[in-house]
């Protein structure tokens, strides 16, 4: 199934499309490549926020973008490895029957999949700036987020490894 059919399925359900996903087999590139097209997802976000600091504050967009590119696309990932697999171990302590592939693939496609909101908040943040639409749009991206993510872990752990 595509990438954009299982993020609509994972708004709908989001358990049911993780255990689709799990279902394809045990492929660590597969989640490599949810987590780095989220966290390029992410950084493209943040560059209308980015432009608008740089028109604002007279600083060099390149250094800022430079700087989001760094942490989003190079630190992000490693951070995002060692949060699913702290995940896992905690799922562990409630029982969870998963493996740490699980955990990870929970977390990767939650990112990826609640990508579109923050691609909203990247807008908003540029085009309107810092005020309560920003806020309202960046609870409803955590919000979403940590429903794929703690739906999706629920069902890995729910497996049996």
């Amino acid at each position: 199934m595509a990438v954009t059919r299982n993020i609509t399925a994972t708004y709908r359900n989001p358990g049911k499309a993780l255990r689709g996903l799990l279902a394809l087999g045990q492929r660590e590139d597969r989640a490599l490549a949810y987590l780095m097209a989220g966290c390029v997802v992410v950084f493209i976000a943040q560059l209308p926020r980015l432009a608008r600091e740089a028109h604002l504050t007279g600083e060099e967009l390149d250094m800022l973008m430079g700087a989001s590119l760094m942490a989003w696309v190079f630190i992000a990932p490693l951070l995002l490895y060692c949060l699913a697999a702290l995940s896992h171990l905690v799922a562990r302590l409630f029982r969870g029957q998963g493996s740490y592939y699980g955990a990870r693939l929970a977390l990767f496609w939650a990112l990826l999949a609640a990508s579109p909101l923050m691609l909203l908040n990247g807008l908003v943040a540029g085009f309107i700036g810092p005020g309560l639409e920003l806020q309202v749009v960046g609870l409803a991206w955590l919000v979403i987020f940590l429903w794929f993510w703690i739906s999706g872990l629920i069902a890995a752990e729910g497996r049996a490894a």
